[in-house]
């Protein structure tokens, strides 16, 4: 492969090289719209630093991670990793998917900048990174229970925070709703349809 800083390398030059080093770890790769490929978990740590540290690539802006959920997969978890060659001008998506129970291996050794972002991860989801350095809760309250954004957390939550006069502190406690969530069933004869309601009201307007 060119290595050249000012050579141009197609996604295709990308994969096939990641491909080559990494071998069965590749485990699939989509070129529209970006360059993203598919990796076991354990290879992410070296992975990241060749795609930094490799004259070929030069991906040294980091800009992202983020978790998607599968409850009915076997591997629950994607963590989604985003990349960009300034040099290349290309961008990268790489994707790891890992079970409940699994860890994924830390990159704040390669990118300092991912510390926050693994530790959202954790607060929403419950990924666990090894060898982070300070690996808790950012977003969500003391003690709180579950990771909202996992698709089996309920909407409203376990608990309700507020501040008690009486106690002079703010307080947890179970939620309680003033009112039932509404439903709107536009289809009930009862309720009408609401489409021929806005024509009368526009009729009567004319």
């Amino acid at each position: 492969m060119p290595d050249t800083d000012n050579e141009n390398i197609s996604d295709e030059d990308i994969y096939q090289s990641l491909k080559n080093r990494y071998k069965k770890n590749i485990l699939n790769f989509n070129l529209i719209p970006d360059l993203s490929i598919d990796i076991k978990a354990e290879i992410i740590n070296d992975l990241v630093k060749h795609l930094k540290d490799s004259r070929d690539f030069q991906f040294t802006t980091f800009i992202d991670i983020c978790g998607v959920d599968y409850p009915n997969r076997n591997k629950r978890f994607d963590v989604v990793y985003h990349f960009l060659s300034m040099k290349k001008n290309k961008r990268i998506r790489i994707k790891a998917a890992i079970d409940e129970k699994e860890s994924i291996e830390s990159i704040v050794n390669v990118f300092p900048a991912a510390d926050w972002y693994e530790r959202e991860a954790y607060d929403l989801y419950g990924i666990n990174f090894n060898n982070h350095p300070d690996l808790r809760r950012m977003l969500t309250d003391y003690n709180f229970q579950g990771f909202p954004l996992r698709k089996d957390f309920p909407l409203t939550g376990y608990t309700q925070v507020r501040y008690d006069d009486t106690q002079k502190r703010v307080i947890q406690e179970p939620v309680e709703l003033g009112q039932e969530f509404r439903d709107f069933d536009f289809q009930s004869p009862w309720l009408g349809d609401p489409q021929e309601e806005d024509k009368e009201i526009a009729n009567k307007d004319e």
